[in-house]
């Protein structure tokens, strides 16, 4: 009877154990990857260019507004928006101009996925899953960013223009 006892303490406290470990696995490593750095809503506080000659320019006109947000476990979604993109004058999206249409595609860029951070490389890794420009969708996009504070800010790659994009966001208060 003794014997069924300790047996069964010992088995209990096996188990016992065993789920601690794994459930310390499971957590996220939000500290090694850096994910819950990043972690909040941003609003968008400049969405400009860099020009080869070093001078800056806006790219989403003078007062271009936008939201990013990333949850503790890395999924994001992000839109940026030009302010002076024109309203369709039918009202009906289905019924604009070539030119509404190409105001809206080329005066936003939206997408969503995961993202990672590495803290030691200072980078930024956004593994698109879906976006407003196809050809990102399954793409992984590395970008160098700067933390200061509230203040996020990262470079994408440069154009074939020469341009180097740039976005900074703020993130609003906790």
């Amino acid at each position: 009877m003794k014997e069924n006892t300790t047996l069964r303490t010992t088995l209990i406290g096996a188990l016992c154990l065993t789920g601690a470990l794994l459930a310390t696995a499971a957590k996220p490593a939000d500290q090694t990857t850096g994910n819950n750095i990043l972690a909040g809503t941003w609003s968008l506080v400049a969405a400009d260019v860099i020009r080869p000659d070093g001078s800056r320019a806006r790219d989403y006109g003078a007062a271009p507004s936008g939201s990013l947000m990333i949850d503790s476990q890395g999924r994001y979604s992000l839109q940026i928006f030009k302010a002076e993109r024109p309203r369709f004058l039918s009202g009906n999206k289905l019924t604009g101009t070539p030119a509404e249409f190409e105001a809206a595609v080329l005066g936003s860029s939206t997408h969503f996925g995961t993202v990672s951070v590495d803290q030691a490389e200072k980078t930024i890794t956004f593994s698109v899953q879906g976006a407003s420009f196809p050809n990102w969708e399954g793409e992984r996009q590395t970008r160098r960013y700067e933390l200061k504070g509230d203040e996020l800010s990262y470079r994408l790659a440069a154009r074939p223009d020469g341009n180097v994009p740039i976005s900074v966001w703020k993130r609003m208060s906790r």
